[in-house]
């Protein structure tokens, strides 16, 4: 599918873009009356076991496997915002199994681990329904799978590929042609499909968030919000974590401080900061959904370079996204980068020409957030202070279930523990780190731009990105 260039006019006769006249510059997903009271920041001076520096799912899972592993440990948690406010409770609400940011990505890193990884990966995601159950926690997790679609002639040979390598790796997945696509979704852009039915599922991600601090609280861990931890340091035998009027003393610490900037200079250099927009429409009515012949409710994705990813939401709301990946310079992220005219023009556009039956829908809520990517397309680790703190950052937008698995090799390796998972070529290796400033932003220009004329170019990727894939390197949302 060639979609329409995001530089064309926001005339005023544009429909696409007056949809978005009511948009709401809010995140749907929090944006709701019951959102919990916020806990109290940090004042004073505490002791504890484990400091973890980042509310987000890496934060809130190393607190609850910490605790589980071990109920005497005193755990505290540190949060800038609150629970849930960065990546982990903005994104689509995707969930997959992987560890490696897909079975293709981690042949191409981890050969010789990946029958290992992909094993851990469908545990870890059976480890999640599982505190979901235990903690008696609603966050409309559905498990029916996931349809990739082809927009374009030359991603129907890779959807077949990406097909058979699940159905190599025990998974299920089946192509279909053009018809049997629009049977599940039906739009007039999709010439064939890869239906994965095994390790893929949807969720709420800030009702999970919020669960799962419900669940750490429940076993005694210690959760401070609005305490943004300034400076994270070597301390006598231990760390300290200090915040504006605060400090906790702790023998470790575990980071999962995502995109946002961290307390530690060593993770700096392995992530950057990608902005992704989001759309959330009005409720369709039941006969819209038909019109959409979107019955079988499942989840999709297109194939392209510059990709989207979209969602029939429970209250029959549509959720699109995806396509722009925007870093800016220096890695600056903050509320003030939420919003982008631009890229929310692309969306509304796009979405349009996937639904042309939904002509008149209108958009009710817009927002963007930062993604930590990284080099390698997936997530790395790494210690710090004398091995005193641990970290997991990287996850490069796939990362509601991998998480649960990065916060459990960060507790590993700050406990100096010697598991299958510290073995892992995927934890004892690390991602090739970005260039300084300018060259990374330069780099990342010049690949975003490579990127979409592949997807212009029936997929050839030209010299530019020959060079980084040829390195195992690149950029990607």
């Amino acid at each position: 599918m060639v979609f329409l260039r995001s530089t064309r006019s926001l005339a005023a006769g544009d429909a696409p873009v007056r949809a978005l006249s009511d948009a709401q510059p809010k995140v749907y997903w929090s944006d709701r009356p019951d959102a919990p009271a916020p806990r109290p920041s940090l004042v004073g001076a505490l002791d504890a076991d484990l400091v973890i520096v980042g509310g987000g799912f890496t934060g809130l899972w190393a607190a609850i496997q910490a605790k589980e592993q071990d109920p005497s440990r005193d755990v505290v948690l540190l949060e800038g915002e609150t629970v849930g406010f960065g990546a982990s409770g903005r994104n689509g609400g995707f969930v997959d199994a992987s560890l490696t940011h897909g079975l293709d990505n981690g042949v191409r890193h981890f050969p010789r681990d990946i029958a290992a990884l992909h094993r851990l990966g469908l545990d870890n995601l059976d480890g999640i329904v599982d505190t979901l159950r235990r903690h008696d926690i609603d966050a409309d997790w559905d498990a029916r799978g996931m349809l990739y679609v082809a927009t374009q002639p030359y991603q129907v040979g890779l959807l077949e590929s990406q097909a058979a390598l699940l159905n190599e790796h025990g998974e299920s997945a089946a192509v279909l042609d053009a018809a049997d696509a629009r049977a599940e979704v039906d739009s007039p852009t999709y010439l064939g499909a890869c239906l994965r039915r095994t390790g893929k599922a949807t969720v709420h991600p800030v009702r999970l968030a919020w669960g799962l601090r419900r669940a750490a609280e429940s076993l005694g861990v210690t959760i401070h919000e609005h305490s943004p931890v300034r400076r994270l340091r070597a301390a006598e035998a231990g760390v300290s974590a200090e915040t504006p009027y605060g400090v906790v003393r702790a023998a470790r610490a575990v980071v999962g401080t995502s995109a946002y900037p961290p307390p530690l200079r060593a993770i700096r250099r392995y992530v950057a900061p990608v902005y992704d927009y989001v759309l959330v429409t009005e409720p369709l009515s039941d006969a819209q959904v038909a019109l959409a012949g979107w019955e079988s409710r499942l989840p999709v994705a297109d194939s392209g370079n510059q990709f989207h990813y979209y969602r029939l939401l429970p209250d029959n709301r549509i959720l699109w996204g995806g396509y722009d990946a925007i870093y800016y310079f220096r890695g600056d992220v903050g509320a003030h980068r939420d919003q982008r005219a631009a890229s929310f023009a692309t969306l509304a556009r796009h979405f349009f020409a996937t639904f042309p039956r939904l002509s008149g829908v209108r958009f009710t809520h817009r927002w963007g957030g930062p993604i930590d990517t990284c080099s390698r397309f997936c997530m790395t680790f790494g210690t710090a202070l004398h091995g005193r703190a641990a970290y997991a950052v990287g996850y490069t937008g796939l990362g509601v279930a991998a998480t649960r698995f990065g916060a459990r090799v960060a507790l590993d390796l700050v406990d100096g523990a010697d598991t299958e998972r510290t073995r892992l070529s995927l934890v004892r290796s690390k991602a090739i780190p970005f260039p300084p400033e300018p060259l990374r932003w330069a780099g990342i220009q010049v690949t975003r731009r490579a990127l979409a004329a592949a997807d212009q170019r029936d997929g050839r990727r030209g010299p530019w990105l020959g060079v980084l894939d040829r390195f195992g390197v690149g950029f990607d949302s």
